[in-house]
């Protein structure tokens, strides 16, 4: 047996192993196989691997010092088929990425300061920079704190993340058609790409409400059939090629949001629903709020911006309401920056057996 050097951490609502890439082959072919052998994958449960048999627990990020200037630390994400052996590297989790600067101080990739450290961090998978602020009093970082997140017991220390530059992770445009709705198989919807590319639907126009659980979703296999071959039509529009081995665009639907939040949001991964929002889902949905003329503006109750263009939007979900801060110049309307707060921990750290037929 090989074995090789992980921490398993929970970032945001997701949880997995955080591997230096120092620790992982260079090779792409015999990374994957790797990273497919340590989760289990394959098999529903995972059982012969530490993956937790569910898309939020089959996920790895892989960490190491920048490359380029101007960024502190490079990370990529892959996101591990439970039952198939799949690595998808196409799109960000802003879950995960939660525990990065955590992980990174913690493995000697760069020095804390006190009371909190700021990086920027780089993610490889979309090109696109996250500043991320940690809590490290003393110079060490903290993982106590009174900040609570649906989706997760009890509450933690703040982990704040600034998206940069999140416009066209994958696409290269905000608006991959060039539109802000197009009509696909006569469904109204808007391809958007902010941190995350995805197709934004209203419930109603599938015959949804948008209140409904992940479980009676999932369960509505129609539905889910409808929705995927809409998700396939959509990567073609978009300029992805064919999806159907990636999990990239990520379908969307939206309702009114009841008292005191700004939308509704079921987020799809894409073959089952989120029981919360992906942190990108998050930022995706609303810059979409924050954009006239689409299908998510439509169903928004916005708050108004302030002097410098900021606004605080509530997305409503499954597990509760993620806050979402929005920057956007008052004078063009464009996107500055997205701030989300989560929280992270570190679980256990050690080393995960691979056969060596595999490593």
């Amino acid at each position: 047996m090989t074995r090789i050097p992980c921490v398993l951490m929970r970032g945001g609502t997701s949880r997995g192993p955080f591997f230096l890439s120092s620790d992982l082959p260079r090779d792409t072919s015999a990374r994957d196989a790797v990273l497919i052998a340590a989760m289990g994958s394959g098999h529903p449960l995972q059982i012969d691997g530490i993956g937790g048999g569910n898309p939020l627990t089959s996920k790895v990020a892989i960490v190491g010092p920048s490359q380029q200037s101007g960024t502190d630390i490079d990370y990529l994400f892959a996101q591990v088929n439970v039952e198939k052996a799949l690595v998808d590297t196409a799109p960000n989790c802003g879950n995960m990425l939660a525990a990065v600067g955590p992980f990174a101080i913690e493995q000697g990739l760069i020095a804390a300061s006190d009371p909190e450290t700021r990086m920027t961090i780089l993610n490889l998978n979309t090109g696109k920079r996250i500043e991320a602020t940690v809590q490290t009093p003393g110079g060490l970082v903290s993982y106590e704190g009174e900040t609570a997140i649906a989706g997760v017991p009890g509450t933690a220390a703040p982990v704040r993340l600034a998206f940069l530059d999140a416009a066209g992770s994958k696409t290269g445009r905000l608006l991959p058609t060039g539109a802000l709705r197009d009509a696909v198989q006569g469904i109204p919807v808007t391809h958007f790409d902010m941190a995350v590319a995805a197709v934004l639907a209203a419930a109603g126009s599938l015959g949804k409400t948008g209140r409904e659980s992940p479980a009676e979703l999932d369960a509505d296999r129609d539905f889910m059939a409808r929705l995927e071959a809409l998700r396939l039509e959509s990567g073609q529009l978009m300029g992805l090629g064919s999806v159907a081995e990636m999990v990239i665009p990520k379908p969307i639907l939206l309702a009114r949001p009841t008292a005191g939040a700004t939308i509704s949001a079921r987020y799809f991964m894409p073959h089952a629903c989120h029981t919360a929002v992906a942190i990108t889902g998050a930022v995706c949905i609303a810059a979409a709020c924050c954009t006239e003329g689409t299908v998510a503006h439509d169903l928004a109750s916005l708050p108004e911006a302030d002097a410098q263009g900021r606004r605080l939007l509530v997305i409503e979900h499954p597990s509760g309401r993620t806050p979402v801060e929005i920057e956007q110049d008052p004078g063009t309307g464009e996107i500055r920056r997205v701030s989300v707060i989560r929280t992270a921990r570190r679980l256990f750290d050690g080393f995960v057996h691979i056969r060596d037929k595999v490593a």
